[in-house]
């Protein structure tokens, strides 16, 4: 591309210089300080506190706040809930609670489409963090939103959110670091000040917000998508472990208002247990989640419409001797596929009716998903012995 085409009317100047300059003090200044003054710093203890502190405040301020509850009303929250996010999410920086909603509503309704505003299509680099640099002109007028709008306390942090963020995300920590360094009579209460600013304010700000935008990226690009292959989001407890649960991405896109993202028991995903403990104490209510047999019927019908050719392209690859001897497994998995499909539409009506499903039917239904993935298995070590 030459210089002359290049898309200069579309940079955002200010979020640009922000995100280039926070992300190259990270990997500069930081280290440097560190490195420079680590003897001379009293106060670590503090210092690394308030980090761990300010991560998991600014990060549920996205998670449960900018993400569950606003974008997709998966929980009513009480107003000191409300006011957490809002001061913890605005100290993120990345942006208000109300454009954060508009643009993730808008994702979703035209995912992996031209609309979408991290469409990962577009690639890796625009869907993680090229979007915020090169936003559209003019900018589509916001009108998903409503809700929001009628919000007095969302209202109020939407203008006044880089006061707010910079204050909270900023100014907070390096004052607590300076007074506790002072009322600890520390040699040098500005060098505390100054390692609570740069490593719970600077750094923080940057690996919460690269945790984010790696849900807008990685995870529409590598996981399981043992729900859907409609769309290109993914699972991947990899980046669940970064985001306080929000990796599981195929669950999410298929019922985005349940206010779990890992619903399976194992699942990491902290943002679902604060919530549900919120909910015991009075500050949440009304949590929406899906019933585990439209689950399970998402699960049927996403592994019949893949098990056919997952099994066509495995036994494409046998040797003649060790297709035949797996004729029997391969018919069978084909059979399996059929009876999936059948079984996962009618479980979808049921749920959908919101009919009874014994215990017995669930269990029965799990144990067909478990029989086809020992299909899929056995041909996997047969393809791999033909290889070798």
């Amino acid at each position: 591309m030459k210089f002359r085409n290049f898309p200069i009317y579309r940079i955002e100047w200010i979020t640009s210089t922000f995100l280039i300059v926070t992300a190259l003090l990270s990997l500069t200044l930081v280290p440097w300080f560190i490195w420079t003054y680590h003897a001379q710093v009293e106060g670590w203890g503090l210092v690394i506190a308030l980090f761990i502190f300010y991560y998991y405040a600014t990060g549920f301020g996205i998670t449960l706040g900018y993400h569950r509850l606003f974008s997709h009303i998966s929980f009513k929250a009480k107003w000191p809930v409300k006011l957490f996010v809002l001061l913890f999410g605005a100290a993120s920086f990345e942006n208000s609670a109300l454009d954060w909603s508009a643009d993730h509503r808008i994702h979703h309704k035209h995912v992996d489409e031209d609309e979408d505003p991290y469409d990962i299509s577009k690639g890796f680099f625009y869907a993680h963090i090229g979007w915020l640099l090169f936003r559209l002109k003019p900018k589509p007028p916001v009108t998903n939103v409503k809700d929001l709008e009628a919000d007095p306390l969302v209202m109020w942090q939407h203008r006044y959110v880089q006061w707010i963020g910079a204050f909270v995300g900023f100014v907070v920590p390096t004052f607590i670091g300076w007074a506790y360094a002072t009322l600890n009579g520390f040699t040098s209460p500005w060098l505390t000040a100054t390692a609570c600013f740069l490593i719970a304010g600077l750094l923080r700000t940057v690996v919460v917000q690269q945790g984010t935008f790696c849900i807008n990226s990685l995870c529409h690009m590598f996981g399981r998508q043992p729900y859907s292959r409609d769309h290109s989001a993914r699972d991947s407890g990899a980046v669940a472990l970064l985001t306080f649960g929000e990796g599981y991405h195929n669950y999410h896109h298929e019922f985005q208002h349940d206010y779990r993202n890992g619903v399976k028991p194992w699942q990491f995903d902290p943002t679902k247990w604060i919530i549900w403990t919120l909910s015991k104490v009075g500050l949440v209510e009304n949590l929406r989640r899906v019933s585990d047999s439209r689950i399970l019927a998402a699960e049927l019908k996403e592994k019949s419409r893949t098990l056919g050719m997952d099994i066509d392209k495995l036994a494409s690859r046998l040797d003649q001797r060790t297709r035949e001897l797996k004729a029997k497994t391969i018919a069978t998995a084909h059979e399996l596929a059929k009876d999936l499909a059948g079984r996962a539409e009618s479980l979808k009506e049921l749920s959908l009716a919101k009919a009874d499903v014994s215990g017995e039917t669930m269990d029965e239904l799990r144990g067909l998903l478990n029989q086809a993935g020992e299909l899929l298995e056995s041909l996997r070590r047969a393809d791999a012995g033909s290889a070798a």
